[in-house]
């Protein structure tokens, strides 16, 4: 077994307690609490890292090339993009929502080939490693931006119904929940559109055309345009609230149609293990 898989393993395992305690958290409603679980979060996040640069060791290459190293890589990136709200804003319950995330997508990455195997000559692309982080990347601020539509449907609800139960005093305001939002689609949509030029220019110097109509080349211009009229809509008639939030939601379900459905149900040429020589 690779040792990298032993750190994913661990990663996994940190995960799932940050989980549980985060859980915790809802019922007790103490900082003290909140403060472990994002503690055991972090540090599933650093053996993660880890196991990602053993990985890359390993191997002698960017180790993102089948479902297991991407649904790992998204794992991580949705950690990392949370790492980075938390400490700007500090906002507790944000975790509840996020390191599920971490957890069920490296938990499903091990159904997955994990073994490292020779690229195919389509894979030795300087394109590769940029197009690849820069989608994941994008698409873990879309996750995030998806939680934050979640916290203000849920506060929202509260508002309305007049009854306030403990998530009203632990979710964010509706404003704060939107701005994360907004942020995360703001720097989410570049790293999408950089994303596709990015995989464009590989598809081209791979296949001598920028453009093929794959699967999940259509798809994730049908996800570009979901969140380009998101931002449109925010920018010229001022769209907020609780519209933005559900778009955010339905536009991370398409992301990971893209991601998951397009290679398990639509094949193509992004098909799982399809480039790899055992």
């Amino acid at each position: 077994m690779e040792v990298s898989v032993y750190f994913f393993k661990t990663a996994a395992t940190f995960y799932f307690f940050a989980v549980l305690v985060f859980l915790f958290y809802l019922m007790a409603q103490k900082e003290t609490v909140t403060k472990v679980a994002v503690g055991v979060y972090f540090a599933g996040f650093v053996v993660h890292t880890i196991g990602m640069i053993v990985k890359y060791f390993q191997a002698g290459y960017a180790p993102i090339v089948n479902l297991h190293d991407g649904l790992a890589f998204f794992a991580w990136s949705v950690g990392g993009i949370y790492f980075i709200l938390y400490y700007k804003f500090r906002i507790d319950i944000l975790g509840v929502f996020v390191a599920p995330i971490s957890f069920i997508f490296i938990l499903i990455a091990f159904a997955f080939n994990h073994e490292l195997a020779n690229l195919a000559p389509v894979l030795r692309s300087f394109w590769r490693p940029i197009h690849i982080t820069f989608s994941f990347l994008g698409d873990a601020m879309f996750a995030v931006a998806a939680v934050a539509g979640v916290m203000y449907l849920l506060q929202e609800r509260q508002l309305k119904k007049k009854k306030m139960n403990m998530l009203y005093y632990l979710l964010p305001s509706l404003e704060v929940s939107d701005m994360i939002n907004y942020k995360c689609i703001t720097f989410g949509f570049p790293l999408l559109t950089l994303g596709i030029i990015t995989g464009a220019l590989w598809a081209d110097s791979a296949w001598g055309t920028y453009w093929s109509w794959d699967p999940k080349e259509t798809w994730s211009l049908i996800t570009w345009f979901i969140y380009a009229a998101m931002l449109h809509g925010r920018l010229t008639t001022g769209w907020r609230g609780r519209k933005v939030a559900i778009l955010s939601i339905i536009g991370f379900f398409a992301i990971l149609f893209t991601f998951l459905g397009v290679n398990l149900l639509l094949g193509g040429s992004h098909a799982v293990d399809v480039h790899l020589q055992k």
